[in-house]
């Protein structure tokens, strides 16, 4: 299933996409607080995921409502993983941009976060003009939302806690991230995070690692990747963070990018107004915005 959030009448509903894209199916009521809200309806997902049938209400066109990013306001820093396709820590490590390690290869996951006030919605834009060293960069990830939280938990039970997938441009201003060393400047502007178009629920993934992931500028393919690729899987990313931080139902994590950012090309080409970054993943949808 394929979830999404919705703005109708002034009222935020969380809905089901049909396959074909064109028309959502609204949540009703009777599913309580989930009918209103994402994090509340992966909070009750046990619950729920065998009988959403009763709670959809009738197909209206997708045209007929706002899409908003499938978790609007995440209750938590989204949790981002830098470095971890391996073309891409070696176009990272030749930029000149990377300023955190002296490794090609990281040995551990480098995690990072962006905070909620940068998640915006498919179609909303990208405010480049509040990066002052006008350096933005894209990078097309595929993010992972966790459902049943938990601490310590282990490779072997990593999936039992995934809810589902989503796309994430974790957009940066590479002058920023570099100055600071701490990426939180960089990557955590405002817009930095767009997040969507939906959910898509762990169910219909039979093997996450055999999903592709392409990102285009201005209709020009930049990144075209597998997701097993990743140098740290999603099992091991999982572990990693919750051996020290107890994870949360609707926590985000954005596995990293592959190669072909901005700052792979001689010389960088950022973006700047008027350009158009689209992310495409297999099941999932198409995150398409514009920049300012």
């Amino acid at each position: 299933m394929r979830l999404v959030t919705i703005e109708t009448g002034g009222r935020r509903q969380v809905a089901a996409l049909s396959r074909d894209g064109m028309t959502v199916r609204p949540v009703a009521a009777s599913a309580g607080e989930a009918a209103g809200s994402m994090l509340a309806l992966i909070a009750a997902w046990q619950g729920l995921a065998g009988a959403m049938e009763p709670h959809l209400g009738e197909p209206v066109p997708l045209a007929g409502v706002k899409l908003l990013a499938p978790i609007p306001r995440p209750a938590r820093n989204v949790f981002c993983v830098g470095k971890n396709y391996h073309e891409h820590a070696k176009e990272f490590a030749s930029s000149g941009f990377d300023s955190t390690a002296k490794e090609i290869i990281p040995e551990a996951p480098v995690v990072f976060s962006k905070p909620p006030s940068s998640v915006i919605a498919t179609g909303e834009t990208i405010l480049g003009s509040l990066d002052p060293t006008a350096s933005v960069d894209y990078e097309g990830e595929l993010a992972v939302i966790i459902g049943k939280g938990g601490r310590g938990i282990s490779r072997a039970q990593a999936a039992a806690h995934v809810f589902g997938y989503t796309i994430v441009n974790d957009v940066t201003a590479r002058t920023l991230q570099q100055k600071h060393r701490q990426w939180l400047l960089g990557k955590g502007i405002d817009t930095f995070c767009p997040m969507g178009p939906a959910i898509l629920t762990a169910d219909e993934v039979p093997d996450v690692r055999k999903l592709n992931l392409r990102t285009w500028v201005n209709g020009e393919l930049r990144q075209d990747a597998v997701v097993a690729d990743l140098i740290f899987d999603i099992p091991t990313l999982i572990e990693t963070i919750s051996s020290v931080i107890a994870l949360e139902p609707g926590d985000v994590i954005a596995t990293g990018t592959p190669v072909g950012v901005g700052i792979g090309f001689t010389p960088p080409k950022f973006l700047k107004a008027g350009d158009r970054v689209a992310i495409e993943i297999s099941g999932i949808g198409r995150l398409e915005n514009p920049v300012g």
